[in-house]
């Protein structure tokens, strides 16, 4: 029997495991019937889904159950008898169908933790919504995969043809690996540079460190983790869950970067910050201070062509809440992620990858202990923004029309907005503890009122009256 051993990072998101905190990501996916679709469309796919038995890595791992010797991180080994009906299961929708009877669905199946005896996912086909659409929707552990390789696994799975037939799910397609087998000098060679460059690792998070106890103290632009503001996202988490949904035109928010001068991922964090913002003050909740944003950064490079586990590195930034102007409260934003991104680039590569426990160490280990709600947190809520594949995709002849991520939450996190691209859409994904952020669809409103907000603000045409103004 061959065992797998956790990587220490994979293995942090499988000790923090609980009711109260499951922790896997998922993704809504609505799709679109073919025009010709019959009757039993959706129940043959579920069988042909069940009938799949070649099943690679990561999607047929499971915890190993056996006693752990000689190492405190667990062990994963090879299911070799999948329940397939378990793990692909197939609902309803009550009619009519609509966006808040999916929602309140999705919601309580992101609330169920994985059963961490079997491989961890599962896939729900759901039927029944208006307008000849279904969704899947796809359950993983963070600890097999993160945004960016839950992102190539659809473009694997999925295909630009409006006409293929007979693809096989996510969950059949392997993982691939750009390595190849090596020789025994290229091993020995790959180890001596792992061991420089380990050292040069510790050297760079020794001054990323002190960088951060400098910006601790204040009056830079760089924002240190764990000066966080108390709000209502502070606090111990309940289990169950909510979600919201927006989509936009990508090139709508794209053209707002480009006249601001700024990166789209500013703009993401402009529209959240925004939303926030006027959600806050609404319930007279809106702290004095900031509230701060974790940004996940993604260490793949474009030739890794894995799909298992995750590596990523974080980021802080403002996100400017405390500012009533528009116009500043973006200005903020961008000289806090442009100094945030020149100190995580100052990081030799090494050190990068070490760089996401630098900053959440002490909160993970606080959870460790049991003081969830209690132990100081490095940001208020996390935003990523993940990119997706450009063109309209479809499975076995059905459009997909809308990609909407979902995540996971922490004691301190009550909220977490993650983002994906699409086929020329930017689509939104709000995952928010229920008991401490009552109606959150609002909140996903609010982003496109902010959206209409920097639009009035920042159009070239309000540039020119402006300079025409002051010109007088």
């Amino acid at each position: 029997m061959a065992l797998r051993q956790v990587s220490p990072l994979d293995a942090a998101w499988l000790m923090l495991e609980s009711r109260d905190t499951p922790m896997h990501v998922a993704g809504l996916f609505e799709f679109s019937l073919p025009q010709d679709a019959p009757a039993d469309y959706l129940a043959n796919e579920v069988a042909a889904m069940r009938a799949a038995r070649s099943i690679p890595p990561p999607w047929n791992l499971r915890l190993f159950d056996g006693p752990i010797v000689g190492t405190r991180l667990p062990l994963m080994q090879d299911d070799r008898d999948l329940d397939a009906e378990y793990h692909v299961r197939h609902s309803a929708l009550p009619h009519p169908g609509g966006q808040r009877e999916l929602g309140a669905l999705v919601s309580r199946l992101h609330s169920h933790p994985l059963d961490l005896r079997r491989p961890l996912w599962e896939v729900h086909v759901i039927e029944g919504l208006e307008h000849d659409r279904f969704a899947l929707y796809m359950k993983m552990h963070h600890s097999i995969i993160d945004g960016v390789s839950g992102m190539r696994m659809i473009m694997r799975a999925f295909s630009p043809d409006p006409t293929e037939t007979e693809m096989a799910p996510f969950w059949t397609v392997p993982a691939g690996t750009r390595r190849r087998r090596e020789s025994t000098t290229s091993a020995l060679g790959r180890l001596t540079d792992r061991a420089r460059s380990s050292a040069t690792g510790v050297t760079g998070l020794g001054r990323a460190g002190l960088a951060l106890a400098r910006a601790s103290i204040g009056g830079q632009d760089l924002q240190a983790p764990y000066r966080t503001v108390g709000s209502v996202l502070d606090g111990r988490l309940a289990g169950q869950r909510r979600l919201a949904t927006q989509q936009y035109d990508l090139a709508r928010v794209k053209a707002l970067a480009s006249t601001a001068d700024c990166s789209l991922n500013d703009i993401v964090l402009y529209l959240c910050g925004t939303a926030l913002r006027r959600y806050l003050s609404e319930h007279s909740q809106l702290p004095p201070r900031s509230l701060t944003a974790g940004i996940p950064v993604s260490l793949r490079d474009a030739s890794d062509e894995s799909l298992g586990g995750t590596a990523i590195a974080i980021m802080v930034a403002t996100l400017g809440t405390n500012i009533a102007d528009p116009g500043a409260r973006l200005a903020a934003i961008c000289a806090s992620t442009t100094e945030a991104k020149r100190h995580l680039k100052n990081l030799p590569a090494p050190a990068r990858p070490y760089y996401t426990l630098l900053v959440n160490g002490p909160w993970i280990t606080g959870l460790l202990a049991g003081l969830g709600g209690s132990a100081p947190v490095p940001f208020n809520v996390a935003i990523s923004n993940v990119p997706g594949p450009p063109e309209t995709l479809y499975f076995n002849r059905a459009r997909l029309e809308a990609v909407h991520p979902m995540s996971l939450l922490l004691h301190g996190n009550a909220l977490n907005i993650t983002c994906v691209s699409y086929a020329g859409t930017l689509n939104f994904g709000f995952t928010g503890a229920r008991d401490s952020l009552p109606h959150l669809q609002r909140l996903a409103v609010y982003t496109g009122q902010a959206l209409e907000e920097l639009e009035a603000v920042i159009s070239p045409s309000t540039r020119t009256s402006r300079r025409a103004r002051s010109s007088a």
